[in-house]
């Protein structure tokens, strides 16, 4: 894919966030030089999947570097934030994590990059936000997207004891996904205009527009809780999950239900349920919830998933499985799209990557692996003008890996 051929990003970040929207931007055609602490590296590298530990594809941290060039510089250092300085005056985007108390400490904050770049556009991601008291207080997606913006309260039933914990980098994918389109309507901004565009993103502001409904309905009804009804009390039955036969679920989205309903029960073979006055339209139905619920609930246990899959194929309304993510692989529509693409990792290792969503003349992006380590050291040092001598002082003093 090549809609950002010719962009050059200088990534400063860490974990998975803002290196996500650097992901997406190898993605739509971008060169993405990753610097990454040469002794340490980006710790993501070191990130498990709880139980399965043990595996040797590291595929936490493959998803938001993958497309990338990695450097190992101590930007710390004299040398090493010198090679950034001239890294950046070379690139049109500078995306970073880091806190501005860090960026202040190590001379990378906009002005000190805008001198070198003055067009820059200088991207930040952060827990909270660029202002306000906890500017410069940590953040990751299970604290300031998830717990913070009210989606963990929001999504958990009053029926369980603990508050429902979210998948891995949920909202680190989100965020990264949208930073990665402020920072290309910014570079269409500096080609209208000209000069330095600052672009800032943060988790607690993805979590705050994912739940942007409830929260706004929450304060026009007083603070109301609006998370979902217990499944009898929903006033439209035709807008919810319904459990197989061999315990596998059905999701109905037939929001509109008196354009579904007489269709629905004629492929739940309950055509006694089309002229019950209890369910005539969707009024009766509302106030009749429970009663609903129950007569579909009966309806779906009757027969397995598969014999289901089979049977709603012509129904006219809104349905799918509740699926898996081994299944999603597999999905005809997955597989028709390009939404998940096979990629090798630098040990050979074959792994399924799901690439950024969007897609630019029918096409989604082919995906790259993410590099090792400091893997483009030397080479992006040469491209820069550096001598094999300075390179190799470099790698002596410790500011290049």
């Amino acid at each position: 894919m090549t809609v950002m051929a010719g962009i050059r990003v200088l990534e400063v970040a860490s974990w998975t966030f803002v290196p996500a929207a650097g992901a997406v931007l190898a993605d739509w055609g971008a060169q993405v030089i990753k610097v990454e602490h040469p002794g340490r590296g980006d710790p993501q590298r070191a990130l498990t999947y709880g139980r399965h530990a043990a595996t040797p594809v590291r595929f936490m941290a493959e998803t938001p570097n993958r497309g990338k060039r990695s450097i190992g510089l101590d930007i710390s250092t004299p040398g090493g934030r010198e090679i950034l300085y001239r890294l950046a005056a070379s690139c049109d985007v500078f995306l970073t994590n880091f806190l501005p108390s860090a960026r202040a400490r190590l001379k990378i904050d906009v002005e000190d990059i805008r001198q070198h770049r003055p067009d820059v556009v200088y991207a930040r991601g952060s827990g909270q936000g660029p202002t306000g008291p906890e500017a410069d207080a940590p953040g990751f997606d299970g604290t300031s997207y998830w717990a913070r913006s009210g989606l963990a309260h929001s999504l958990t039933p009053d029926t369980l004891e603990e508050s429902l914990q979210a998948t891995p980098a949920l909202g680190d994918l989100q965020a990264g996904l949208a930073l990665a389109g402020g920072i290309g309507t910014a570079l269409f901004q500096r080609s209208r205009s000209g000069g330095s565009v600052e672009v800032d993103m943060s988790l607690l502001g993805a979590g705050l527009w994912a739940l942007g409904s409830s929260i706004s309905g929450s304060g026009v009804l007083g603070g109301a809780d609006l998370r979902p009804v217990p499944r009898a009390e929903n006033r439209n039955p035709l807008s919810l999950a319904y459990a197989t036969k061999d315990r596998r679920y059905v999701k109905l989205s037939m929001l509109e239900s008196d354009r579904y309903w007489a269709d629905l029960c004629q492929h739940l073979d309950a055509p006694e349920l089309i002229d019950d006055s209890r369910f005539a339209d969707s009024a009766a139905r509302g106030e009749n919830s429970a009663a609903c619920v129950a007569c579909l609930d009966d309806a779906f246990a009757r027969r397995s998933l598969a014999e289901w899959v089979e049977r709603l194929r012509t129904v006219r309304g809104p349905w799918a499985v509740v699926q898996t993510p081994a299944e999603v692989l597999d999905d005809p529509q997955v597989v028709a799209n390009g939404y998940v693409r096979t990629v090798h990792d630098a040990d050979g290792h074959e792994l399924p990557l799901v690439a950024s969503p969007l897609q630019f003349d029918n096409r989604s992006p082919e995906l790259e692996r993410a590099p090792r380590h400091g893997e483009h050291t030397d080479e992006v040092l040469l491209e820069l003008g550096l001598s094999w001598d300075e390179i190799i002082n470099g790698k002596i003093d410790g500011s290049v890996m």
